[in-house]
């Protein structure tokens, strides 16, 4: 299959069959994302891979923070923690902090960005379906998941990543042409 066409049908896939994703995909899902570009080969990430006993954790600290964040909207909270629930696996990617250095851990965060790209693609081609999250139920920007991963020093998430098998057929979406979106100078 030909780049484009497997850049063409890449979908953020939200809904997982009730089915465990074998630990060699999860393994070449990790490779995938080590081989992303990297400024100076810092190769800035770090991935935490949650799954099993962790899973529920990530679930309770998800609902603790909904029910926070939407006091009044419960049925928000419940659909959510039932997609969360329906998600097998959850990948948290995390980018090194450069103390005193802002624009490399900048880059740092790009490259990391990437690395969930390539996993992305590779999800595809292995039959998996593949969720980017940083708001609502990502929780990126929770203390609680902060230290759920152990609270790492120098380490800032960029994302959590939702994979399982997909129980619904992609549907295809429209892109804007490029040529609205570039200027040649």
């Amino acid at each position: 299959m030909s780049i484009m066409k497997v850049l063409k049908n890449r979908r953020a896939v939200r809904n997982y069959e009730a089915r465990e994703v074998e630990t060699d995909k999860i393994n070449a899902l990790l490779e995938a994302a080590t081989w992303a570009p990297n400024d100076r080969l810092r190769e800035p990430w770090h991935f935490y891979v949650i799954r099993g006993e962790a899973k529920g954790r990530y679930e309770q600290i998800a609902r603790e923070f909904l029910e926070e964040r939407f006091p009044t909207k419960p049925h928000l909270v419940k659909e959510s923690i039932a997609v969360l629930e329906a998600t097998p696996l959850v990948i948290i990617a995390t980018s090194e902090i450069i103390p005193g250095d802002e624009a490399s851990s900048e880059d740092n965060e790009y490259a990391v960005a990437c690395a969930i790209h390539s996993m992305w693609l590779t999800a595809q081609e292995l039959g998996l379906g593949l969720v980017w999250r940083t708001r609502g139920i990502g929780l990126v920007r929770d203390e609680r998941l902060f230290k759920l991963i152990g609270s790492p020093e120098n380490r800032k998430i960029i994302g959590a990543v939702f994979v399982g098998y997909s129980s619904a057929e992609s549907v295809e979406t429209k892109r804007t042409d490029f040529q609205e979106k570039t200027t040649w100078l």
